[in-house]
């Protein structure tokens, strides 16, 4: 990648990543032009190729620069602080919903990127983002205190089936073609409150005592 990418003003560079993201979020690697993503960046093919070599390159560096911003935007939320876990899992999504937007394609393009299949570039995503689950699903695993939870729960299997979810949440919103953010956040608080009372030994006491008092 050309250097001088770094040196656009910000607001060129996020026209060109937005420009990338919504391509590549419509179609897959393989169909996806490169002529098609300049035209929606509003720049000229030629001056695509001068700050990317390639399609290769270009879908990689997207691909690094999700991951990226989307630690950072959760850093900052302070997600990977938190002991709490649905505490620190609002944040993540607040900070998520923060970066969709900013970047309104980005959810699609990361889940899109996560399935797709051409060997040119699939390689390159699995390791990636194998790396990124395995660094931050051991780190909050580490952080969670099983007395928290309903006796004998796996907290690994839990944490798994959260994360399994939450990404079918947000591949049934791509199915229906419209990416609502206020919608999703409203859909994702449900899905907490739902975890809280399947998981949380205290909701469980609780509704153990109202029964009693019944």
């Amino acid at each position: 990648m050309n250097p001088k990418f770094f040196s656009l003003p910000e607001e060129k560079r996020s026209r060109l990543l937005n420009a990338g993201f919504r391509v590549f979020s419509q179609n897959t690697y393989r169909k996806s032009p490169m002529s098609e993503i300049a035209d929606a960046a509003g720049i000229s093919k030629a001056l695509l190729f001068h700050y990317f070599h390639n399609k290769k390159e270009l879908y990689l560096f997207l691909w690094d620069t999700c991951c990226r911003i989307t630690v950072e935007e959760m850093s900052r939320s302070g997600a990977y602080d938190q002991a709490d876990l649905f505490g620190s899992m609002d944040s993540g999504m607040q900070a998520k919903l923060r970066l969709m937007r900013r970047y309104p394609d980005i959810g699609v393009f990361a889940v899109r990127a996560f399935y797709e299949k051409d060997p040119e570039v699939s390689a390159d995503i699995r390791r990636s983002m194998g790396q990124y689950l395995d660094t931050h699903a051991a780190r909050k695993l580490q952080s969670l205190d099983p007395e928290d939870f309903i006796p004998g729960i796996d907290l690994s299997m839990m944490y798994r089936e959260m994360y399994w979810a939450s990404e079918g949440c947000l591949w049934e919103y791509i199915q229906r073609g419209c990416m609502d953010v206020d919608a999703m956040e409203k859909d994702f608080r449900k899905l907490l409150d739902f975890w809280k009372a399947v998981y949380l030994r205290k909701h469980r006491e609780e509704e153990k005592d109202d029964r009693e008092e019944l």
